[in-house]
């Protein structure tokens, strides 16, 4: 991949956010009836999405690994962040305040960005040596 795949970078960032939006409608129940479990797989099911979006993307580059997984850290983050924003704001079905949201879910999706940055250092390392 010679320059950015911007339909991909946008498929895996909307993919990200959508896989962990629809395993939590899929274990809903819990977050009333045993809600530290639902905080314990959510975290979980975004992180596996995006180990796997990212080995995926990164796997097709040769080069400048650690800028790659910025860029795509920060493309993905924003992707999920807007998304969301525009479900959770007060006036949508979800109704949370911004800070409720940076709390419950905000904080999570730094996750998203660590994992690209941490496999693009890691990338850059090994080709170097």
């Amino acid at each position: 991949m010679s320059s950015r795949n911007w339909k991909t970078i946008i498929l895996f960032g909307f993919l990200i956010w959508l896989i962990p939006f629809v395993g939590s409608f899929l274990i809903f129940p819990l977050r009333s009836s045993s809600r530290p479990l639902f905080e314990s797989i959510m975290p979980v099911v975004l992180t596996s999405a995006v180990v796997l979006f990212t080995v995926r993307y990164l796997s097709k580059i040769n080069r400048e690994f650690v800028k790659e997984g910025i860029f795509i850290g920060i493309v993905w983050l924003v992707i999920s962040l807007v998304i969301d924003l525009i479900l959770f704001i007060p006036e949508s079905p979800m109704q949370m305040t911004l800070s409720d949201y940076m709390m419950d879910i905000g904080i999570t999706y730094l996750i998203i960005l660590i994992i690209p940055v941490g496999s693009g250092y890691l990338m850059e390392k090994n080709s170097n040596s």
